[in-house]
């Protein structure tokens, strides 16, 4: 229980502080949103879909490119640099609260956070008559797996690579970019040459996208995204060990300081 109230406290005040800084919480709303309209009326007039059909493709897509990258992966890096130049980390040590409870206290609120954006997205693709057509539940999982990658991939690069809060900008631009148009996040990846489709294959944010359109579009089930799924579940949860050890180094370090 201990663990519990604390995991809880730490995200309360994370999500708090989002909801205060309103101009921020309106810029994440927009950006996903203006994404999902230019994809969706792009993909209904050059595949020639009717747009509810086109609005269906576009959602997973933009969910996992535009979303749930920026909020999750960018957002934990922008958290974990922040906490530090605040010197909050410092008071963590003299505090009760224990650095695992800080660690998924994080996680929660940005899975609120990339649960929040989930909601948005279908809800603006739905008012142009988009529905979900697979197993709820299965997407679901895809989209929790998604934000535990971003997530954990964001407790690496923010207390390895970045120092301030400068960096974030710069280190999510020369990472990420790359991976989402790598990804298919708004380049269909049926476009892509055979040698780009192969390297896609070693980038997770391919399999993310795929496999959701695959449910949420095509009602596809878990024997057809067989292997972008295990994909997806290994790097989910490497990137959990790897954010793990990556932020308990991160506070020998500052103890240090």
């Amino acid at each position: 229980m201990k663990y519990w109230r604390e995991t809880i406290a730490v995200s309360r005040r994370i999500l708090t502080e989002l909801l205060r800084r309103r101009r921020s919480l309106i810029f994440w709303c927009i950006f996903p949103i203006s994404v999902l309209i230019l994809s969706g009326f792009i993909l209904a007039e050059r595949a020639k879909l009717s747009t509810s059909v086109a609005f269906e493709f576009a959602a997973p897509s933009t969910l996992v490119g535009a979303a749930l990258f920026f909020s999750c992966l960018g957002g934990s890096v922008a958290t974990v640099v922040a906490e530090r130049e605040q010197q909050t980390l410092k008071r963590l040590f003299v505090s009760p609260l224990s650095g695992t409870s800080y660690f998924l206290g994080i996680f929660l609120a940005h899975s609120c956070i990339g649960m929040g954006q989930t909601l948005l997205i279908y809800t603006i693709a739905a008012f142009w008559g988009a529905s979900f057509q697979g197993s709820i539940l299965l997407g679901l999982t895809i989209i929790l797996m998604s934000i535990v990658a971003y997530v954990g991939l964001g407790f690496i690069l923010g207390t390895q690579l970045a120092r301030r809060i400068e960096d974030v900008n710069a280190l999510v631009a020369a990472f990420g970019v790359p991976l989402l148009i790598l990804g298919g996040a708004f380049l269909p990846a049926s476009l892509f040459p055979q040698t780009l489709l192969n390297i896609a294959k070693f980038n997770p944010i391919y399999h993310m996208n795929v496999a959701l359109v695959a449910v949420s579009a095509k009602g596809e089930k878990i024997s057809d995204i067989k292997s972008h799924f295990w994909f997806l579940l290994v790097f989910a949860l490497v990137m959990v060990i790897g954010g793990w050890l990556s932020y308990r180094r991160m506070l020998i370090v500052e103890k240090k300081l």
